[in-house]
């Protein structure tokens, strides 16, 4: 029974992916196997200051053979681009997903992927080109680590304005946004959501629909003290003949003192404990306090609705990296572009998730490898260590027979 039962969960299993495939729309997908120099081409836009890329497992893999795109020159670009068939994303959710791995322990540079309209030279596809969607990790030192989700609206860049915070180990991550018609959107990392919100309230691509109004004014008779000068307080009589200093009481004319050479004598002047500054009064509430005055709301006459306003990618041509690295060795791979998160996940559960737990388990092995390998260098040290200290107390124990051989003879 429990074998009918795997098969029989496992034959749901495939129909299930195979009901997905059947209903997901595929516009990019690239897994950098063989023939992947065909597919991409790399830009010359930054001339001889753009690095080299090749293809790679890295060090630690679930499969020797699945090998992504990799860059491996220090601090240099990296722009490169691939085609795809024209799309957009108007009446239809849109999925962006791919791998990272910046297994250099990445201290400064680029992770992010770009989604470029057609008409764009992929021979001097870089920092100017123009896109339609950026997403994805940027790290630079302690100060920047955020996941970049950057929509370009009306000829404009606009970046998210909540922070998503990007994994930084050596690992493989999936990183996954979906932009869906309701104007929603979400993002994944490792097929978990770690955001997700509204288009209109998460980014600053229209106008408010509410201003301040200009024309208001604050009127005259205001006011915005919270607290006034008590009226009813009065400076105390005499009080501003209270000296701020006064002749110390205690001072003691010296008994060597010597009027005709030393001058006369005036003893020194201390701080007066009665004397308490200036005087002011003490406050109250002010009764005709009205708070702090803000200019009322009115509609903005600049505001324009757009129930469209997911549907950034209008006629895309290219996928592409347009990166900078300070230290080289991330890697890219398993890009899927499409119109169906489930899809996405699927393919993610079935080609990237064994992956990562063969690389894990691959750098847990090393890991454990290199401990050992200290353990026993550490342990050969305090020997030779040892060693030495012993050979150290023989040469001493020898000095000193010598030294005593020489009191005998005397």
């Amino acid at each position: 029974m429990a074998i009918g039962k795997s098969v029989a969960v496992a034959t749901l299993a495939v129909f299930a992916l195979l009901f997905v495939s059947a209903h997901a729309e595929v516009f990019f997908e690239e897994n950098f196997d063989d023939g992947w120099e065909d597919r991409w081409v790399k830009s010359s836009f930054k001339g001889s200051d753009e690095g080299t890329w090749t293809t790679s497992a890295g060090k630690y893999y679930g499969d020797a053979d699945n090998k992504g795109l990799k860059t491996t020159t220090d601090y240099r670009w990296y722009d490169i681009s691939a085609k795809t068939p024209s799309f957009d994303n108007k009446g239809k959710t849109l999925v962006l997903q791919y791998t990272v791995k910046h297994e250099q322990n990445l201290d400064c540079g680029g992770g992010y992927i770009k989604l470029a309209p057609q008409g764009v030279d992929q021979s001097k596809f870089g920092g100017d080109s123009e896109y339609s969607i950026m997403f994805g990790p940027d790290i630079c030192g302690y100060s920047t680590k955020r996941v970049h989700v950057i929509f370009t609206y009306n000829g404009k860049n606009h970046l998210i304005k909540r922070e998503i915070k990007p994994e930084t180990d050596e690992k493989t991550h999936i990183y996954t946004l979906i932009v869906k018609p309701d104007n929603t959107y979400e993002v994944q990392i490792d097929l978990k959501k770690v955001q997700d919100g509204s288009l209109y309230d998460d980014w600053d691509m229209l106008q408010p629909k509410k201003i301040k109004d200009p024309k208001s004014f604050k009127p005259d008779d205001w006011d915005e003290r919270e607290k006034i000068d008590d009226p009813e307080d009065k400076k105390p009589e005499g009080y501003d003949d209270i000296p701020k200093q006064i002749v110390d009481p205690d001072a003691k004319k010296p008994e060597d003192w010597d009027d005709e050479s030393d001058g006369e004598w005036e003893a020194p002047m201390i701080d007066n404990p009665e004397f308490k500054g200036e005087w002011k009064p003490k406050k109250i509430s002010n009764p005709a306090y009205k708070g702090k005055w803000v200019a009322p709301d009115i509609d903005n006459p600049d505001f324009v609705d757009d129930a469209e306003l997911y549907a950034v990618v209008k006629d895309n041509g290219l996928v592409g990296f347009e990166l900078w690295q300070v230290k080289a060795g991330t890697i890219f791979d398993n890009i899927l572009v499409c119109d169906d998160p489930e899809y996405a996940k699927a393919q993610a559960e079935k080609y990237i998730v064994p992956f990562q737990k063969g690389e894990k388990e691959m750098k847990e092995k090393a890991d454990k490898e290199e401990a050992e390998k200290r353990r026993k260098e550490e342990e050969e040290r305090k020997a030779r260590e040892a060693l030495e200290g012993d050979d150290d107390d023989d040469d001493d124990d020898d000095d000193e027979d010598d030294e005593d051989d020489k009191k005998t003879e005397l």
